[in-house]
């Protein structure tokens, strides 16, 4: 009966009394989440940003970007003449029509109808075309065995 009491005496001690105290030179490490850190990433986000920005400013500016047809009307072509200045061919229905666009004006150049060699297959009379979907053919067949 005596050696239970022991057993509960020791159950019942906190351990923590037996544990070894702190080091005096611990320093503790620094927090990951922190001022320096948090504005390095938000700097790091904001300059992430005006690349983006940049960059489709460029391609926007240069005209890189294709448009997409929509409707009736298709922009087919437009080249910059000056600063500001752009000529453009415009589709509309079977007719091209050749614009001078500045600044708060466009101008009529030329009306055209649509050439016919703009509605044939070009790859049809490429002979490295041709070739080309064979051997795709062929590493297709391949892979599919």
């Amino acid at each position: 009966m005596l050696n239970r009491y022991w057993m509960l005496l020791v159950l019942i001690l906190p351990f923590s009394a037996f544990a070894e105290t702190g080091k005096p030179g611990y320093v503790p490490p620094p927090s990951v989440i922190s001022t320096e850190s948090t504005l390095q990433m938000i700097g790091g986000l904001l300059l992430v940003l005006a690349i983006i920005g940049c960059i489709t400013w460029l391609l926007k500016r240069f005209s890189l970007i294709p448009t997409t047809a929509t409707g009736k009307l298709k922009i087919v072509s437009a080249i910059g003449v000056g600063q500001r200045e752009r000529v453009v061919i415009v589709e509309i229905d079977n007719t091209w029509l050749v614009l001078g666009v500045a600044p708060g004006r466009v101008n009529k150049l030329h009306a055209m109808d649509k050439p016919a060699t703009d509605s044939i297959d070009k790859t049809q009379d490429n002979p490295l075309a041709e070739e080309f979907v064979a051997q795709l053919n062929e590493s297709i067949k391949k892979n599919n065995v």
